[in-house]
């Protein structure tokens, strides 16, 4: 029984140690979507900020593919020392109820560390096409079923899930082109291959402004700051749609309590600065932490959320 004791005594300190002294070499940070999305972007913004105050470098590292379940499926299965995070978005809580056979459970396998930022997306067409309002975008659907292409960042993303809620909400039935990011997605929409999108601030904004697509509505009940003359989609014309994207840190199962309360000070300190904020919001998504209780809950909630969408929508990968 001693021997026990002291074994347990031995584990305490040497764990004790081990959080205390995080982190002590580079921390990845694996983005399950492609370059320029804005959940790249936000990633790369957290890794400058974060680097001076954790002591050790930020790595982001791009694992797109499949819904965004690659690059998370490469956390779940990563030791769970802190050093493997994964910067996810509301596809997380999408992908479970689209593709078959997901090898991890999208609660159960992962420690929350925290939420980080909400935002909305932007209902986009090229600038050459004849659609002025949502309306028109819904009658021309409506009179040529299917003939309407839109572009996503993927098969069960969450740009692809936000226009199932639109078509379902509209039965006006547009054709699905996904991409594999959403950086491609938006160069074919400004150079006119694809007429039609659901886009995050930062590919809309720049490209508003320069008059290469129009903005008809964001997906959110309240009008963004940065596109106060967009409407949004319920004063478009679509009562009852909101259709808010979120983005959250998670760690693989079994991280040390201590490890993840430490990132989720270290973040939460961040994000606290205006300057990080403003960059944030350049990002597209609006600052917005929680504790790791919270966006365990958040999680639970958004899954059963978005899998009644799926449901409602039937939805598809393609």
């Amino acid at each position: 029984m001693k021997k026990i004791i002291a074994l347990l005594g031995l584990l305490a300190l040497s764990y004790g140690a081990s959080a205390q002294q995080y982190p002590d070499r580079p921390i990845h940070l694996i983005v399950p979507f492609g370059p320029g999305g804005f959940t790249d972007v936000a990633a790369r913004i957290l890794q400058k900020e974060l680097q001076p105050v954790l002591g050790q470098p930020i790595v982001v590292e791009n694992k797109a593919g499949a819904g965004s379940t690659i690059g998370t499926d490469y956390v779940a299965k990563a030791p769970p020392d802190g050093y493997n995070l994964v910067m996810i978005s509301t596809t997380h809580v999408i992908s479970p109820h689209l593709y078959k056979d997901i090898p991890y459970d999208p609660v159960k396998d992962f420690a929350p560390i925290m939420k980080l930022a909400e935002g909305p997306y932007v209902l986009v067409v090229n600038s050459k096409t004849p659609y002025r309002s949502v309306k028109d975008l819904i009658a021309a659907a409506k009179a040529k079923p299917g003939s309407i292409d839109f572009a996503s960042s993927g098969n069960g993303s969450s740009q692809h899930l936000v226009a199932a809620l639109f078509m379902n909400m509209t039965g006006a039935r547009l054709n699905h082109i996904p991409y594999k990011g959403s950086n491609q997605a938006m160069q074919d929409v400004i150079g006119g291959q694809v007429p039609v999108s659901f886009v995050g601030l930062p590919n809309a904004l720049p490209n508003v402004s320069s008059g290469k697509i129009r903005a008809l509505a964001v997906t959110t009940k309240k009008r963004h700051p940065d596109l106060p003359n967009v409407p949004t989609m319920e004063e478009a014309g679509v009562p009852g749609y909101d259709a808010t994207i979120w983005l959250a840190l998670l760690a693989p199962k079994g991280t040390p309590p201590d490890v993840v309360q430490k990132i989720n000070a270290a973040v939460t300190q961040v994000l606290s600065k205006p300057d990080a904020r403003k960059l944030m919001n350049s990002a597209g998504v609006n600052v917005a932490t929680s504790s790791p209780e919270d966006l365990e809950k958040l999680l639970v909630s958004e899954l059963d959320r978005w899998g009644k969408v799926v449901k409602d929508t039937g939805a598809v990968v393609n």
